[in-house]
C-alpha cells in the first residue's frame, strides 16, 4: 500500500480497546448468503471478510440474536452453537490476515414477517404501528413481500429482549470476534423503541424522550456487562427514513442518546448521515453530527455518501475520527490499497447483493489480480 504518511485516511487510531491501523471502517453489509437450515456462517463467508481484512476495522453484517429476531430469509445468526462454529471460521480466518473484526447484533422487531417467525406468529414492536410501504423477502423464490402489522410487545417481554442481546453478546464472544456493535440504525428493533414515530407507548418505554431510551440503554448496559465498555460500540440512523422511520425530533432524541453512550465510554458511534446534497452532509445533517459528536466524546464513525476525497475532508476538518464504506468495501476488497494508490473502484453488481454463491460476492477482482489478467 503506497498511502502517503500525511494521508488522513491512513493515520492509526485506537478505538477503545482496538488499535486501528487505519480510518476506513467495512460498514454492516447484509449479504444473505448463511448456510440453511440453521442460519450458520460457512468458509465462503470466511474468505469474503478475510479477503477485506486491510480495512481498520471489520463490522460484520447484521446478526440476529434470536429466532424472533429474524428478518430476512438466509441472514446469519448468533443464537446457536451452530452460528457460533460458523462464524469462528470467519474470525479466524480475519485474524489470520491481519484484520479486526466486531459482530452487529440485530433485532429487527416489525421488519419481519411470520413466515421468518417462530411458530409462524407476528414480528414484535415497540407499538402495533405496519411499517407503511417496507418489505421483506421470505424464501429464494418469494420475492420481496409486504410485512403485516406486528404486535406490540408486553412490558413484561422485554427483559427477555434485553437477555437475547446479552447472551448474543456472549456468543459473539465465544466465536472470537474483537467487539460487537449494536444495531440501533435503519428501523430495526432498537431504532423502533428510539424514535416517536415508531413508538407510541404509553408505559415507561414510551412517550418522553427518557422513556424511549430506556431499553435501548438497557441493552446496551447488558451488552457492555459482557464485553466492557471500550468493545462495544453503537450504530445510529437519526435522520434515516428506510422502513417507515420518523422522529418528531431527532435532534433531542439523539443527542439525549449520544450523551448516554458517552457517559458509558463506548468505543465509538458510527452514524448514518442521510441527509446530504451535491457537496457533502446538507446543513441540518451536519449540525446534527456535530451535536452528536460533541455530546457522545468518543470515536465518531462517519457512514454515508462518502468518496476517497470526501472522507478525507471529513478527517481532516476533524468532523468525524474515522469513515465507514458499504457497497465500495462490497466490490472492492482491497479498498485501502484503492484509496492509497488513487486507483478507479470497482462497480457492484446489485444483482448479487443478495443470496447466491460466490458471484459477486468474493470473485471481485483486486488490483493485483487485474494487473495480472
Amino acid at each position: 500500500m503506497s498511502a502517503s504518511s500525511t494521508d488522513p485516511l491512513f493515520q492509526p487510531l485506537r478505538v477503545g480497546a482496538l488499535e486501528l491501523p487505519n480510518r476506513l471502517v467495512m460498514a454492516p453489509l447484509t449479504r444473505s448468503r448463511a448456510d440453511q437450515p440453521g442460519d450458520v456462517p460457512t468458509a465462503l463467508n470466511a474468505t469474503y471478510y478475510a479477503q477485506r481484512a486491510s480495512a481498520g476495522l471489520i463490522v460484520s453484517e447484521a446478526t440476529q440474536i434470536s429466532p424472533q429476531g429474524k428478518g430476512y430469509a438466509f441472514t446469519p445468526g448468533i443464537h446457536s452453537d451452530e452460528q457460533v462454529a460458523g462464524w469462528k471460521l470467519v474470525t479466524d480466518a480475519v485474524h489470520e490476515a491481519g484484520g479486526r473484526i466486531v459482530l452487529q447484533l440485530w433485532h429487527v422487531g416489525r421488519i419481519s414477517h411470520p413466515d421468518l417467525q417462530p411458530d409462524g406468529g407476528l414480528p414484535v414492536a415497540p407499538s402495533a404501528l405496519k411499517p407503511e410501504g417496507a418489505q421483506t423477502y421470505v424464501s429464494a423464490d418469494s420475492g420481496m413481500v409486504d410485512i403485516p402489522t406486528p404486535r406490540a410487545l408486553e412490558a413484561d417481554e422485554l427483559p427477555g429482549i434485553v437477555e437475547d442481546y446479552r447472551h448474543a453478546a456472549a456468543q459473539a464472544k465465544a466465536a472470537g470476534f474483537d467487539g460487537v456493535e449494536i444495531h440501533a440504525a435503519n428501523g430495526y428493533l432498537i431504532d423502533q423503541f428510539l424514535r416517536s414515530g415508531s413508538n407510541r407507548r404509553t408505559d415507561a418505554y414510551g412517550g418522553s424522550v427518557e422513556n424511549r431510551l430506556r431499553l435501548p440503554l438497557e441493552v446496551v448496559d447488558a451488552v457492555v456487562s459482557v464485553w466492557g465498555a471500550d468493545r462495544v460500540g453503537v450504530r445510529i440512523s437519526p435522520t434515516g427514513t428506510f422502513n417507515a422511520m420518523s422522529d418528531e425530533d431527532p435532534f433531542a432524541t439523539f443527542v439525549a442518546f449520544a450523551k448516554a453512550l458517552g457517559d458509558r465510554k463506548l468505543a465509538f458511534l458510527e452514524v448514518v448521515e442521510e441527509l446530504f446534497d451535491q457537496d457533502g452532509p446538507a446543513p441540518e445533517q451536519a449540525r446534527l453530527s456535530a451535536e452528536l459528536r460533541q455530546a457522545f466524546g468518543g470515536v465518531y464513525i462517519a457512514n454515508g455518501g462518502l468518496t476517497g476525497d470526501s472522507a478525507r475532508g471529513r478527517l481532516e476538518d476533524a468532523t468525524a475520527d474515522a469513515v465507514s464504506f458499504g457497497r465500495a468495501f462490497l466490490a472492492n476488497p482491497d479498498l485501502p490499497a484503492r484509496l492509497a494508490a488513487d486507483a478507479p473502484l470497482n462497480e457492484p453488481d446489485q444483482a448479487t447483493f443478495y443470496g447466491g454463491d460466490d458471484k459477486g460476492y468474493t470473485d471481485y477482482p483486486t488490483l493485483e489480480t487485474s494487473s495480472a489478467s
